[in-house]
């Protein structure tokens, strides 16, 4: 039977969609070399708020720290001679470290290397400050210093690895300067930044600033805000900045008023979980400048971007009006670094737009939520959700909309109005984490003699709505949620040692206690599966981890590498394809695997269990270390878990790492055998 095609409207949708998010992957990634590179900003906002012209402490003007003077350039290779740390800072340091952090991002400290270097191309063969330039060279200097490398990899005689690799940076570094500085530079970046700078002007001339506000502010919340800001009207802004004091151009993106605004909105007029956490996403966006923290609210309620394009719109004509601006950006956008970056005669304007631009989204917004009739709370969890996917990353911020998980969690055992009889442990892949984390929860609530409860895992694109009680990742908390709606969400950001563990044994205790309605029998399957997944992991190694699969020292210094070398002794075993390693790398892009006790479980994606032949994992020790986003593990197992023989041996892993004498005697492990003993323990 021949297969339906898609109805045409259902593919010019899917294509809109995946344009979208190809947009938000873009602006993700640009924020992403900005954003750890902020220190620097503020740093050189601070310099030059004190000790420019106009500066508070104006040290001598063009013969102090200040001095922005350029000498000519000499001969055609622009080479300019700058006094002052004003200068420097803008034109040298600050593109420097985008360009090394884009690089980093694509190639690790390698490519970090050589993006910089690129970077000092395009910046050199140009007369403006180039972020712009900066944003293009990193990256590209990381990504084909990776496909170089990958030209080469395993085949380089020992002893000459440093010496290859020295010389294939240095000299790759060096063409790409060449080229960012006779092409990228002066035929892409200076035609594209006069462009930009001649629709500013145009915009400026005709009194038509305000309109940006139009685009600006929708871009916010597609999280281009960082990529237009620092990117475009950063450069622009600080050459009218060394030439006038100030800029209008800082305050078109930095604004805090119309996040204000919505939500003091949201505070008088929202209800439910919007409401309850406006007051204190208010404070964390005004006073610590996290502008992100009211994106879910207009992703929960898209017509309020209204609301803040009008007083987006209100702030820029208040600043055009009084012509007041910033002398530098104001990184983060928080009123304190608004303020610091304001000079004297800007101070009546730029208090002004933030008051006007903040009453204006009010109004709008207010108006608006008060004729919208439906329910706010399931709208934010969910808009939550879609802006930590649009960002491809984890919102610190956005964790105060769900600070209470374990708290509402608990409550929710509680509405259920009967016991709890079946708990799943939800994670992307369902393959490592979450079987590790149902382990020990499931030996806790044996060990706290509470019966007829089966405790499983699962991907999250299995979940259904059939769960008494859901735990995952804090990180997954809003995607798993919107599978299960009706189960009692708790979250844990360990896996191994979660405090969430006790308070989901206290509520089942309150649940599950004799005189209520007794717990259900576990269905016969689930049952079989805890109690197969709860067996002892005698000899379970057998035929999934190996002696050949067992290092006892690793060589990898960081996260990315050792899963890279973890991933290589399970393709090297014929257990996975390569592509499998890759999967591994954006696992862990979206939530650590880092277990906690030293333990790392890095696993593919769901979607790649195309790419495991068999069930398999590698062990590798690392005497020093890794550094696995700001923890330390000492060991890394790589699973590749083809359907769930693999879960047995996690048990039993899973109870050696809730062991610190088990965990001493791994670390004093001499051979491959003693390892595979005490896993088996």
């Amino acid at each position: 039977m021949a297969s339906a095609s898609a109805a045409p409207g259902t593919e010019r949708a899917s294509e809109r969609a995946s344009a979208r998010v190809h947009v938000q992957k873009f602006g993700t990634f640009l924020s992403n070399m900005v954003m750890p590179n902020i220190g620097a900003f503020i740093a050189w906002g601070l310099i030059t708020a004190l000790f420019i012209k106009s500066g508070w402490l104006n040290a001598g003007g063009n013969g102090g720290l200040a001095d922005n003077s350029w000498v000519a350039q000499i001969g055609g290779w622009g080479d300019y001679a700058k006094g002052g740390i004003v200068g420097p800072m803008i034109t040298y340091l600050l593109p420097i470290l985008i360009g090394y952090t884009g690089g980093k991002m694509v190639h690790d400290t390698r490519g970090g290397v050589v993006g910089a270097i690129a970077t000092m191309g395009v910046i050199s063969g140009t007369s403006i400050p180039m972020f712009m330039g900066a944003m293009v060279m990193g990256p590209l200097g990381g990504w084909t210093m990776k496909k170089i490398d990958s030209l080469w990899d395993g085949k380089i005689k020992p002893g000459f690895e440093m010496l290859v690799n020295n010389f294939s940076a240095g000299i790759w570094g060096l063409i790409l300067a060449c080229f960012g500085f006779f092409v990228v530079g002066p035929k892409l970046i200076m035609p594209f930044a006069d462009v930009a700078g001649n629709l500013v002007k145009t915009l400026v001339n005709n009194g038509l600033l305000p309109l940006t506000s139009i685009f600006i502010e929708p871009a916010k919340i597609l999280f281009l805000n960082n990529a237009i800001n620092h990117g475009v009207l950063t450069p622009l802004g600080t050459n009218e900045s060394l030439k006038d004091g100030k800029s209008i151009l800082f305050l078109l993106e930095a604004n805090p008023g119309p996040g204000l605004g919505l939500l003091l909105a949201f505070m008088l007029f929202g209800k439910g979980m919007a409401r309850a956490s406006a007051p204190g996403a208010a404070i964390i966006h005004f006073f610590g400048g996290i502008h992100e923290i009211y994106f879910p609210y207009v992703l929960a309620k898209p017509r309020l971007i209204l609301a803040v394009i009008a007083g987006g719109m209100t702030g820029v004509f208040t600043n055009v009006l009084f012509g007041s601006g910033l002398r530098a950006p104001a990184a983060p956008g928080s009123i304190i670094a608004v303020l610091a970056q304001t000079p004297n005669g800007s101070f009546p304007g730029v208090i002004l737009s933030v008051l006007l631009s903040a009453a204006v989204t009010f109004l709008v917004g207010g108006f608006l939520l008060r004729i919208d009739k439906s329910d706010d709370s399931g709208d934010l969890a969910a808009a939550t959700a879609s802006m930590e996917s649009m960002k491809g990353k984890k919102s610190v911020a956005s964790s105060a909309l769900a600070g209470g998980a374990a708290a509402a969690g608990a409550a929710g055992v509680a509405a259920l109005g009967r016991p709890v009889r079946s708990i799943v442990f939800a994670c992307d892949a369902g393959m490592g984490s979450s079987a590790m984390g149902a382990s020990v929860l499931r030996r806790k609530i044996q060990d706290a003699g509470i019966t007829g409860v089966t405790v499983v895992n699962k991907a999250i694109s299995n979940l259904t709505n059939d769960v008494d009680l859901l735990v995952t990742h804090q990180d997954l908390a809003a995607r798993a949620s919107q599978r299960t709606p009706s189960a009692a969400l708790f979250t844990v950001d360990n896996f191994m040692a979660s405090p969430t563990y006790d308070d989901i044994v206290a509520a089942l205790k309150t649940s599950n206690a004799p005189g209520g309605a007794q717990a259900a029998p576990a269905a016969p399957a689930a049952a079989a599966a805890a109690t197969a997944a709860a067996a002892p992991a005698a000899a379970a190694t057998s035929g999934i981890l190996t002696a050949d699969l067992v290092r006892l020292s690793g060589r990898a210094s960081s996260r990315d590498d050792a899963i890279r070398e973890v991933g290589a002794m399970l393709v090297g075993s014929g257990a996975v394809d390569a592509s499998y390693v890759d999967s591994m790398l954006e696992r862990e892009q979206s939530v650590s695997t880092y277990m906690g006790n030293q333990l790392a479980i890095p696993h593919g994606t769901n979607e790649a269990k195309a790419a495991i032949h068999r069930t398999a994992m590698a062990f590798i020790r690392y005497p020093n270390g890794i550094d696995w986003n700001g923890k330390p593990a000492t060991f890394v197992i790589g699973i590749a878990g083809a359907g769930d023989d693999h879960l047995t041996l996690l048990s039993g892993i899973a109870k050696t790492f809730l062991d610190k004498g088990q965990i001493a005697a791994l670390e004093g492990a001499t051979s491959a055998e003693e390892v595979l003993a005490v896993l088996n323990r």
